[in-house]
């Protein structure tokens, strides 16, 4: 009887989140490249004084999801910035040419 509560209900989606992945990963930098299949997002943490930085984590999208993200992004910024005011913005340095990776995925 108990597992019948565990059970998801008709078009609910059952996700797990273990420790590890729950604990995040820091990025300030994200480098999206594109092919006619998919959209490959690379995060990375860039940080002052190290010459070499990696890339902490890659989510390989197919388009649809790709502009689904998009959507849901816009939404929660939305939501966001009617809560706690306008995310400012500010101006970066442009990133190198010949930073990071390069390539079709």
């Amino acid at each position: 009887m108990a597992e019948d509560n565990k059970a998801p209900k008709p078009g609910q989606i059952n996700i797990e989140l273990d420790e590890a992945v729950a604990e995040g990963t820091y990025s300030n930098l994200a480098i999206i490249n594109h092919s006619v299949s998919e959209f490959v997002v690379d995060f990375v943490n860039i940080m002052p004084g190290v010459p070499k930085n990696k890339v902490k984590s890659r989510i390989i999208l197919t388009p649809q999801h790709a502009k689904r993200l998009l959507k849901a992004l816009g939404e929660n910024i939305s939501r966001f910035e009617s809560a706690h005011g306008e995310i400012k913005d500010y101006e970066q340095p442009p990133i190198p040419l010949n930073f990071g990776p390069t390539g079709q995925a």
